[in-house]
């Protein structure tokens, strides 16, 4: 990138209120065994606050409302800012009751089709803001809000926007989506402090577990009271071949970092939060993409899913959250349950001032971020 993109606020809703919350993770076992992360209790008392004073909100899917929620609480939007917040699987919970009902009656309500819309997330976002810019959505699995930040950059830097809301948001925790999951034979089935093993190459099962989250960023090209700035990105995709689509190097999660990476010492790379969602082969995968890049001084490694969940199309939204904290904390968040020697092979304690953020989803695709300390 000739210039960065600077990132004037940021704003979240998940699990956790922090990351530096590293002791408890926020998972509860559900009736039918399957664990899930829901949002914080006091996200949710948040939530219940605003939908009181939005009651007609109440209508509609909870992924639209957790990025309402989110969206509420950015500083100093400008009118004509766009919104591009996008979602794996946009208004699941709606889509379950009213098929669920469609099964039972035959007959739907009548705002089923608009209700379960896609669009319906930045739409909605963009009313309660009152905006006047372009809003859109989109989904592309798991690297959905990365995605959604590439946009962003697009439209900034073809001067087609002056600033510009991007995320993700995602609501997966419904029975359907969970034994979509457990189908593919990837959800944890752990009992244990940590039932999400994410990162950890020795673990013998998969340990996906579905968190819910929304967490959006207000860009612009200008330096506004900043929190972190984009400094590089890259994206790539890879043939097909197999049911999740990634190859066992990565290949696609390979050539996203050289690209976010092309114009600087991979040396002074002091962090990667890693997009492992707890399975054998995705986190095996991802490893071996980074050392295929980095060596075997490769940079600290970091993840959140073992904390919130795989929050699907809004889990790199909440990568991109997470790197913003530890920029501005000059903190290194890492993985309670791993051996330092395997997240900091290179044994330093640096203060983190530049952060790689994987993304990678079903259909082989990849993005990597490269955010920046401003000062």
């Amino acid at each position: 990138m000739k210039n960065p993109i600077y990132i004037n606020d940021a704003a979240m809703v998940a699990a956790v209120d922090s990351f530096k919350d590293q002791q408890e993770t926020s998972f509860f076992n559900k009736k039918d065994s399957a664990w899930v992360g829901p949002i914080s209790s006091e996200k949710e008392s948040q939530l219940n606050a605003f939908l009181k004073e939005n009651e007609s909100y109440r209508s509609l899917d909870r992924s639209v409302q957790l990025a309402l929620l989110s969206a509420s609480s950015l500083k100093n939007v400008p009118s004509q800012t766009g919104i591009n917040i996008g979602s794996s699987r946009g208004a699941t919970g709606l889509w379950e009751e009213f098929y669920s009902r469609f099964r039972e009656s035959g007959t739907v309500p009548t705002a089923t089709s608009p209700l379960t819309t896609l669009g319906n997330i930045s739409s909605w976002v963009a009313q309660d803001l009152g905006l006047k810019g372009t809003a859109f959505s989109h989904s592309i699995t798991c690297a959905t809000a990365s995605h959604a930040i590439l946009n962003a950059i697009a439209w900034l830097e073809s001067g087609m926007a002056t600033s510009f809301i991007a995320g993700g948001s995602e609501a997966p925790l419904t029975p359907f989506t969970v034994s979509q999951m457990q189908a593919l034979r990837i959800y944890s089935r752990d009992t244990d402090q940590y039932p999400c093993k994410a990162l950890d190459l020795d673990k013998t099962q998969n340990s996906m577990i579905l968190g819910e989250a929304a967490a959006v960023f207000l860009l612009s090209k200008e330096d506004n009271n900043s929190v972190a700035k984009i400094t590089g990105y890259g994206s790539a995709i890879e043939k097909l071949a197999s049911a999740t689509s990634v190859t066992a190097s990565g290949d696609c999660l390979q050539e996203s970092m050289r690209q976010a990476t092309q114009h600087m010492n991979l040396e002074d790379v002091d962090a990667i939060i890693t997009h492992a969602p707890g399975t054998i082969k995705g986190d095996r995968a991802e490893f071996t993409a980074i050392k295929s890049v980095f060596g075997d001084q490769y940079p600290r490694l970091c993840n959140n899913k073992w904390q919130l969940g795989h929050a699907l199309g809004a889990s790199s939204a909440l990568n991109l959250a997470m790197g913003i904290e530890m920029l501005q904390s000059q903190s290194m968040f890492t993985v309670p349950f791993l051996e330092d020697s395997f997240v900091n092979p290179r044994g330093d304690v640096r203060i983190p001032k530049r952060i790689l953020i994987n993304a990678t989803g079903f259909g082989g695709n990849a993005v990597s971020l490269l955010i920046e300390k401003l000062y």
